[in-house]
């Protein structure tokens, strides 16, 4: 299975300015390092065949005909390839010439789709030799016998796969030809360009790039002409790139003397999903042309590309701006919590954990930002019978560094007497054990909040939503969660956002302790030794497992056979398959079964595109079953 990966690429060759013989053996050479590539399909620059500066060459006849030569001799080539290919060649229809992408694949001229839009300022002259498109829409061109679609609305399609084409300029239109194309089903647009360089052009260029290929929830393939241009007015650097939604996967070098070909795959199933969450996309609403043709499979366990193996975590280039974004979104939803119920005290258990310290920090700065007293907020530290003298210390060394108020509750003889209330045998360490423990201390909390007029503040991160990893009407219940939309692998970057942040070198070294401490709910009796004996992962299975499992089951909606796929790319030799495989199995257990809780959680901010928010993004019946999706990772 290839599990909606399709390769591209785009292709450089070194052209000679008016050698159209010596251009197509370039172009030949290059078409077939991408089939031996497995590429299914490449674009080539505009103008390719004849090189885009030959200027007022056009008007040669012999030029012309030489360049159709070369288009035979091209397609002649591709006999026998997988390849779809798209070359800039200057074709004449109807006593008009045009500037044009030729479609080809296994010796046959699928389409030919003109230019739309034709530069006529500054260093770029078009329309002094060639005709737009939009006079001739939906005609035939005969080339070699054949009679060939010609026109500016045509769709490549093989299954899910759409391809469509636009020349250069067609891109920077106010409306480019790419946005009807995709509204009219398109999935991968390939632009064959001449753009020269300029200074700064090139940063604008990634960006319109970018911008397209993301408004259009598209793959993209850009080839731009490069050595071998006549450099009398212009210098042309050769950009080649291929982006997925707006990502750059694969580019190439610029100003390189040489011929080069840049691939990657793009996922298809990615983009549709995409698609199927909008309601921008409707398909067939424009009148086309359809052509079929068979497209080259990916090869089964080879990727290119690279999968993050951190979706929720942000790029290290952008980390401090995202950190302090989701950062003061947890801050402005908390703050406005506050506001609308009028109340100025918060409560927050504190157990010398990471998401507990998030919470704490998350609430200093909101009250910072109100203008009141860090005392109004009542951090709780209550010690029970798996609480580590490190956990502890850290919790009341963080909250006296920040100035909260501090109480002590110790929740041991009050959960004994329960044992003994119930008939619990409190040597039997099982689910009551350590479920009587979370529910006092949400008790405590709740009570201690109506008694000083305060709002709970709740723990509790996106990841142990997914997974049900908490105690019903415990942890899982609060006022308000400032972590609800927070994943655990994003907890510690932001904690480590923080200390940054943070003058007092005694908050800096609790934080950093803080989050190399061992993840764990501190409910079972500690070791001999003081230590943690309960650690959360070796239980669940790593957290940077599951939320990767998480944001490609939610964001995209992949089966979970796609989901392994990915996961054993991303993560290497660091995991083996079957012990990735048993996680995700748990992972879709206990997601399923867990949904109960998520039906009744509070409010809390979304600071992500993933959320279980029962009230916004996620809206699942607690009964639903997860045996279709575990019969596909069984399969």
């Amino acid at each position: 299975m290839n599990y909606g990966f399709v390769k591209v690429g785009a292709a450089l060759p070194v052209v000679r300015v008016g050698d159209c013989q010596y251009n197509a053996e370039a172009i030949i050479e290059l078409m077939q390092e991408a089939e031996n590539e497995q590429t299914a399909v490449v674009c080539f620059p505009e103008l390719a065949i004849t090189a885009y500066t030959c200027g007022d060459l056009f008007f040669q006849q012999h030029l012309l005909d030489s360049a159709e030569q070369a288009l035979g001799r091209i397609a002649e080539a591709s006999s026998g390839m997988k390849l779809l290919v798209f070359v800039g060649c200057p074709l004449r229809l109807n006593n008009k010439l045009y500037n044009t992408a030729v479609c080809i694949q296994d010796g046959k001229i699928l389409a030919v789709v003109p230019k739309t839009y034709l530069p006529n300022k500054h260093e770029f002259y078009e329309k002094r030799w060639f005709s737009p498109a939009r006079e001739d829409l939906h005609e035939e061109l005969e080339l070699f016998g054949q009679q060939v679609p010609f026109g500016s609305n045509i769709l490549l399609c093989s299954g899910q796969l759409k391809v469509a084409a636009e020349i250069c300029e067609d891109l920077w239109a106010p409306i480019p030809r790419s946005s009807v194309h995709c509204l009219a089903g398109a999935n991968l647009i390939v632009n064959l360009s001449a753009s020269n360089e300029l200074s700064g052009k090139n940063r604008y260029l990634r960006q319109l790039l970018s911008q397209q290929s993301a408004r259009c929830f598209s793959a993209y393939v850009y080839a731009s002409c490069g050595w071998g241009e006549s450099s009398t007015d212009l210098v042309f650097s050769g950009n080649g790139y291929v982006l997925e939604n707006g990502i750059f996967l694969a580019e190439s070098k610029r100003f390189h003397m040489k011929k080069q070909l840049i691939c990657s795959e793009v996922d298809i199933e990615r983009l549709l999903s995409e698609r199927l969450a909008s309601d921008c996309f409707i398909d067939n609403p424009l009148p086309c042309t359809r052509i079929k043709f068979n497209l080259a499979p990916v090869k089964d366990g080879i990727l290119s590309r690279t999968i993050n193996p951190h979706p929720f975590v942000p790029p290290l280039e952008n980390m401090d701006e995202s950190c302090e974004e989701i950062f003061s979104i947890q801050v402005a939803g908390l703050a406005k919590r506050l506001h609308q119920t009028h109340i100025s005290k918060l409560v927050l258990g504190i157990s010398g954990g990471l998401d507990s310290t998030l919470a704490l920090m998350v609430a200093v700065k909101t009250m910072d930002k109100l203008g009141l007293d860090r005392k109004n907020i009542h951090g709780i530290t209550m010690p029970g019978f798996g609480t580590s003298q490190r956990t502890y210390q850290n919790a009341i060394n963080l909250m006296r560094a920040l100035g909260v108020s501090i109480k002590e509750i110790d929740i041991k003889a009050a959960c004994t007497q329960h044992f003994k209330d119930i008939g619990h045998d409190a040597s039997i360490h099982d689910t009551t054990y350590e479920n009587t423990q979370a529910r006092e201390r949400t008790q405590i909390l709740m009570d201690y909040a109506n008694t000083n007029q305060a709002l709970v503040v709740g723990t509790g991160d996106l990841s142990e939503l997914a997974l049900g990893w908490a105690t019903y009407n415990g942890d899982h219940m609060s006022m308000y969660g400032v972590n609800a939309g927070v994943p655990k692998t994003l907890v510690r970057y932001l904690l480590h956002w923080v200390a940054a942040q943070t003058d007092d070198q005694q908050s800096k070294n609790t934080l950093l302790d803080i989050i190399d401490t061992p993840v764990s709910p501190e409910l079972l009796p500690i070791s001999s030794e003081g230590k943690i004996s309960q650690i959360t992962e070796d239980i669940v299975g790593p957290y940077e497992l599951h939320d990767f499992f998480l944001f490609y089951l939610l964001r995209y909606g992949f089966k979970p056979s796609k989901i392994l796929y990915l996961a054993t790319q991303a993560f290497g030799n660091q995991y083996k398959p079957d012990f990735i495989r048993q996680w995700l199995k748990v992972f879709i257990e206990r997601f399923f079964k867990q949904q109960y809780k998520r039906s009744c959680l509070p409010d809390g901010p979304k600071v992500g595109s993933v959320n279980l928010s029962p009230r916004g993004d996620w809206r699942m019946p607690s009964d639903a079953e997860g045996r279709l999706w575990l019969r596909d990772l069984n399969e």
